[in-house]
């Protein structure tokens, strides 16, 4: 884990945050922390760029005042939405006699690797290594300092719609910061909410925003999958608004207070009252009526989410399932989970002070996932950026927040392990659904 300072962004549908963060011995203290609510986002998607740059910028400068410096380059989380998983492979001949390998040759077998992955539509956000092969020699991690007359790389690319990118890096210039790096939100969240052997042996990820919900599968320590469905938080509120119709800011309220996602947990007769929109008098309801609401929505969610597992026959891992996010606040969420999915279910918190609550589990993984980065995975980093847009400049390795003017940073990426709509053609469906039934054999 490397040492410094680092920020990160996760922009969420219904709140932007950001944490800093000081990183020393190995060890994470968190020294600022920004939340604001999110303006110009639709179903975790940007809608308006100036409205979310604004949110932006005072998150951040929350978090600033907190840790009391200055902060001017973001470690900034990318949601997986029409995420594309897909093998890579590159191979060049070294033009140099008995001299070592080095970071250029790494880096030009990269890029021939990510070649014909680049197109109009699409942008790749990581490569993720799998092995390198230096004269047939295979299963090497870091061929620099070999020697060798040919170098083969293998891994995994991943890639979402240019258009995502593209605004999440426009907001984030127009609020005055540069990127440091794009890290999927699955992965951040992988490395903080999983432990080495669960990510090694296999588990399932959901992540519960305001806009939507996010399900991810994490095998041989990689992302092998991932979907969102457009629910997540905020479509509870809008539930419990529209039965008991009561404004939204009273319906969260509800939520919040004494809101409960397992309906056979409601034992008791407790009732609270309601502002009803159109009624001078207060109407009084069982919370259990509430937690009916709650439980249809979250149900319904869980159940798009277990289709879409079984859709490819990954519903079934060692590690379980791992719930966090702003909505797995929600008591009994787990236990409902479990009754849908029918295997063991947890709770992710973040346990940083400052930010013990599932709502950051993301924006402390971004900072993790930088941190963990390999010298190799630094090198693939400067390749994706020197592939994608020429004008940008080689990222330093290890850096603090960075004190001078801000630069605009990119990522980009796309044949093997694709998470589509339950509804997509069927030779993709069948093609994942091979590649997982591998898994316990």
């Amino acid at each position: 884990m490397k040492s410094g300072i680092y920020a990160s962004l996760d922009i969420g549908t219904t709140s932007i945050k950001v944490i800093v963060a000081e990183v020393l011995n190995g060890q994470i203290n968190v020294i600022g922390v920004g939340n604001e609510r999110a303006n110009g986002l639709k179903r975790a998607m940007i809608v308006d760029i100036e409205q979310t740059a604004a949110s932006i910028r005072s998150a951040v400068e929350q978090a600033e005042d907190k840790a009391d410096v200055k902060i001017n380059e973001l470690i900034v989380g990318v949601p997986s939405n029409e995420l594309q998983i897909n093998s890579c492979y590159g191979g060049i001949s070294i033009n140099k006699n008995q001299q070592e390998i080095g970071n250029e040759d790494v880096q030009q077998v990269v890029a021939k690797a990510i070649e014909g992955s680049l197109n109009q539509e699409r942008e790749v956000v990581n490569v993720t290594p799998e092995e390198f092969t230096v004269d047939g020699f295979d299963e090497i991690k870091d061929p620099r300092g070999m020697i060798g007359n040919r170098i083969e790389f293998r891994g995994t690319i991943t890639s979402v719609p240019r258009s995502i990118l593209h605004n999440i890096r426009k907001a984030v210039k127009r609020a005055g910061f540069s990127v440091r790096n794009i890290v999927l939100l699955p992965e951040a969240m992988g490395q903080v909410a999983l432990t080495q052997d669960e990510r090694n042996f296999g588990a399932i990820l959901i992540d519960m925003g305001g806009g939507q919900t996010c399900v991810s599968v994490i095998h041989d320590d990689q992302l092998k999958s991932s979907y969102a469905i457009q629910e997540g938080g905020e479509y509870v509120s809008k539930d419990i608004s529209i039965v008991l119709n009561t404004s939204i800011k009273d319906a969260e309220k509800l939520k919040r207070d004494v809101g409960h996602a397992y309906y056979p947990d409601m034992t008791s007769d407790r009732t609270v009252t309601v502002d009803v929109v159109g009624q001078k008098e207060l109407e009084r309801y069982k919370e259990s009526y509430i937690s009916e609401i709650i439980e249809a929505r979250i149900a319904q969610i869980f159940e798009q989410l277990k289709f879409s597992l079984d859709n490819i026959g990954a519903s079934q891992m060692p590690a379980g399932i791992t719930i966090s996010g702003g909505a797995a606040s929600l008591p009994g969420i787990d236990r409902l989970a479990e009754e849908i999915f029918n295997i063991p279910v947890r709770i992710y918190i973040p346990d940083f002070m400052s930010v013990r609550y599932p709502a950051f589990t993301n924006a402390i993984g971004l900072v993790i996932a930088e941190t963990n980065l390999s010298e190799v995975e630094e090198l693939i980093i400067q390749t994706l950026l020197q592939k994608t847009t020429s004008h940008q400049p080689v990222r330093n390795s290890v850096q603090p927040v960075a004190k001078e003017e801000p630069a605009e940073s990119t990522t980009q990426a796309s044949d093997q392990y694709e998470m589509t709509d339950p509804e997509d053609e069927e030779t993709m469906a069948d093609k994942i659904k091979n590649f997982f039934s591998g898994f316990f054999e």
